[in-house]
């Protein structure tokens, strides 16, 4: 049987790209890993500032699914006084917003909004979590919608 000669090598863009990448992983994962771990041990952890609270955001939308007016911002700050003030006397934030969700029929509502910020020792939220419900809940009541989105998340704070 004769012996063939063995066909070159075709080197192709892509070909050269996967190479090159595997050399440069391979050269350079060494001193990656050599890295990790290796911090100072003399350069101490900076001390977390604060105290532990919880941060609950509140999101209301303004228009109403039973076709009403628009909530106003007299009405919403009203609302605020009403129900929210009263639980929170120490301080809240109220940003306007521009959202948008999926409602119950499967529509995209887009809507000028407000997020409620509150801020409480974490020490206290088996005493707020009654209280924030009550919030949402008057304020579907009040103005026929389908839901007030609610986020909490544990945070550091310092006043």
């Amino acid at each position: 049987m004769p012996l063939t000669p063995p066909t070159p090598l075709r080197i192709t863009p892509t070909r050269l790209a996967t190479a090159t990448a595997g050399v440069l992983l391979a050269a350079g994962a060494p001193a990656a890993y050599a890295t990790l771990g290796d911090e100072p041990a003399a350069t101490p952890a900076a001390a977390p500032r604060g105290t532990a609270y919880v941060e609950t955001r509140l999101f209301f939308g303004t228009e109403r699914p039973d076709g009403g007016p628009d909530i106003t911002d007299k009405a919403f700050m009203g609302f605020i006084d009403r129900h929210v003030t009263r639980s929170f006397p120490d301080g809240l934030t109220v940003q306007n917003g521009r959202g948008q969700w999926r409602d119950a029929n499967g529509t995209i509502e887009r809507e000028r909004s407000y997020e409620l910020t509150l801020l409480y020792p974490a020490s206290q939220v088996k005493a707020r979590d009654p209280q924030i419900e009550r919030i949402r809940d008057a304020y579907e009541r009040a103005y026929a919608q389908e839901s007030v989105a609610r986020l909490d998340d544990p945070i550091r704070a310092d006043f």
